[in-house]
C-alpha cells in the first residue's frame, strides 16, 4: 500500500463537489506510478480524507499553471468544472499564482479563470469551458450518426432520448419531464459503461424550467452520484441550446448548488462561459 503519511493537503469544494488538492508545482510529491492507488485512498469517505476525484497543481510549459485530476476509482479525468474553480481557489489563496486572470493547462486544453475578489479573497470563478463537440468519433461513441442529438438509445428495461457531447471529457444528457421519477441508481451506472461508449460517459438527467433555467442530476464516471460536475452542466447548458430548449444566458441548479453559463458560438461551434463560487473546506496532514 502507498504510504501517504505527512502528505499536506488542501479540502476545497466547489457547490459540493468536494477534492483535496496538492501542490507539485516545486517537484512530485506522489509518483506517477503511485497516483492511481494514492487516489483511491485518498477520496475513500470512511478510510480517507473524501472526495470526488483528488487535484494536482503543477508547471506548465504552456500556461500559467498546471492542473490534474485524478477521479475516485484512481482514472485520470480529462477536466472537472468545478474542480477548475477550486484550483483557481487554491492557487490563488496559497499564493503559488496571484493572478486574478490565469490561463490553466488541462488534459481538455488551456481553460482561462478570471477570479473575483472581496478584500484579497476569491469568492467568484468565471471559467471559459472552452469549445464543445457533437461528433460521435470525437466523444467518442460508436454509432452511425455523426451527431447523437436527442436520439433513442435502449438502457436496460427503457428507451432515452439521450444527446451525445464532449466538452474535452464526455457527457451524455437525457432531458426527462420529472427529475424526481428517475432512478439515477439504476440508469446512471448502465449508460456509463453502455457499449456505445468505448471510454465510458458522464451521464446527466435534466429537468427544463424555463428557457433560462433547468435543474439536473449526475452520475460521474469513475465517481458515481455526486451534488455537482461543472463540465456536466456545461454540456447541458450547450446541449439545451443547441435543442432550442435553452436560450444562450441560463441558471442551473444542482443539488449542492447553483452555476450560470452563458453560451456562446464560435468557429462553428458552441462554447460557454460558467460562472460559480469554490470554498476552503480545510488544510489537512494525512
Amino acid at each position: 500500500m502507498v504510504d501517504l503519511k505527512g502528505l499536506k493537503f488542501s479540502k476545497m469544494h466547489g457547490i459540493g463537489n468536494d477534492f483535496p488538492i496538492i501542490d507539485e508545482t516545486k517537484g512530485k510529491v506522489i509518483s506517477e506510478e503511485d497516483k492511481p492507488e494514492a487516489c483511491r485512498i485518498l477520496c475513500h469517505r470512511n478510510f480517507g480524507v473524501g472526495g470526488d476525484g483528488v487535484l494536482f497543481v503543477e508547471p506548465s510549459d504552456v500556461a500559467d499553471i498546471g492542473y490534474r485530476m485524478f477521479n475516485p476509482d484512481g482514472s485520470e479525468a480529462e477536466m472537472c468544472g468545478n474542480g477548475i474553480r477550486c484550483f483557481g481557489d487554491f492557487v490563488y489563496r496559497k499564493g503559488i499564482l496571484k493572478k486574478e486572470k490565469m490561463a490553466v493547462e488541462t488534459r481538455a486544453g488551456i481553460k482561462t479563470i478570471e477570479i473575483t475578489l472581496e478584500d484579497d479573497e476569491p469568492v467568484l470563478f468565471k471559467v471559459d469551458m472552452g469549445l464543445s463537440t457533437f461528433k460521435t468519433p470525437e466523444i467518442p461513441m460508436i454509432s452511425e450518426m455523426d451527431e447523437f442529438l436527442d436520439c433513442e438509445l435502449e438502457v436496460l428495461d427503457t428507451t432515452f432520448n439521450l444527446t451525445a457531447v464532449s466538452v474535452g471529457n464526455p457527457h451524455a444528457i437525457i432531458f426527462v419531464d420529472d427529475l424526481d421519477e428517475i432512478d439515477i441508481d439504476k440508469y446512471g451506472p448502465a449508460i456509463e459503461a453502455h457499449e456505445v461508449f468505448p471510454e465510458k460517459i458522464n451521464v446527466h438527467f435534466v429537468e427544463v424550467i424555463s428557457k433560462n433555467e433547468g435543474k439536473m442530476r449526475t452520475w460521474e464516471r469513475g465517481a458515481g452520484v455526486t451534488l455537482a460536475c461543472g463540465t456536466g452542466a456545461t454540456s447541458t447548458a450547450i446541449s439545451g441550446y443547441k435543442l432550442g430548449l435553452f436560450d444562450s444566458n441560463i441558471l442551473l441548479h444542482l443539488p449542492g448548488g447553483d452555476l450560470k453559463f452563458n453560451v456562446y458560438e464560435k468557429d462553428d461551434a458552441l462554447g460557454a462561459f460558467m460562472k460559480g463560487p469554490a470554498e476552503l473546506v480545510y488544510d489537512g496532514e494525512f
